[in-house]
């Protein structure tokens, strides 16, 4: 299920806007501009869940964001895109001279349901490749891959395995426990 509605085209370039915006400011160890909140829409302001995703010539370069709302959806992009520029693990922080090369994408989450499945063997196909966002859990450790993450791995067991992997878990291990695992569905879009 997606999001209750869709954001307006207006809303998405007012997120845009605001994730670039305060992206360069980081990058540029100045303050965030203030988010203009009388200028936005109500859906703006309401609890809403994010991913930043960075990329460069199509390749990933930060991507950070949170599963459930704890903030209104602008100041959790707006700090999302902070993080996925300066915090992503994976990746050196940004510096100011590849701020004109980056392309900002923001997904938009529903909030994770329970998938239910009966066996690990069945696991692959109960997912649905393309359309879910997938949460792994063991124990304390868990992480996702978004809807997006299918077109560089399409398979299901191999999309298992390096969601395993990013668990900092064995990439067999879907396959020998049955995890906790959750999906979700975004609404994405880009500059």
């Amino acid at each position: 299920m997606m999001p209750e509605q869709n954001l307006s085209d207006e809303e998405q370039k007012t997120l845009l806007r605001i994730a670039r915006q305060a992206l360069e400011a980081a990058v540029r160890g100045q303050a965030a501009p203030k988010i203009e909140t009388q200028a936005m829409s109500s859906r703006l302001h309401e609890p809403g869940a994010a991913f930043v995703t960075l990329t460069v010539g199509g390749m990933l370069r930060g991507c950070v964001g949170t599963l459930e709302p704890y903030q209104s959806l602008a100041e959790d992009v707006k700090e999302h895109a902070v993080a996925a520029g300066l915090q992503d693990y994976r990746f050196p922080p940004v510096q100011p001279e590849e701020l004109s090369q980056i392309e900002i994408e923001i997904s938009r989450l529903t909030l994770p349901q329970p998938l239910n499945y009966t066996t690990p063997q069945s696991l692959p196909d109960a997912l649905r490749p393309g359309k879910d966002g997938v949460v792994l859990r063991d124990g304390m450790r868990r992480a996702t891959f978004l809807p997006q993450v299918w077109e560089k791995l399409p398979d299901p067991v191999e999309f298992l395995e390096h969601l395993c992997a990013k668990m900092g878990a064995d990439p067999g291990l879907w396959m020998r426990k049955k995890l906790e695992v959750l999906v979700y569905q975004v609404e994405e879009f880009h500059e």
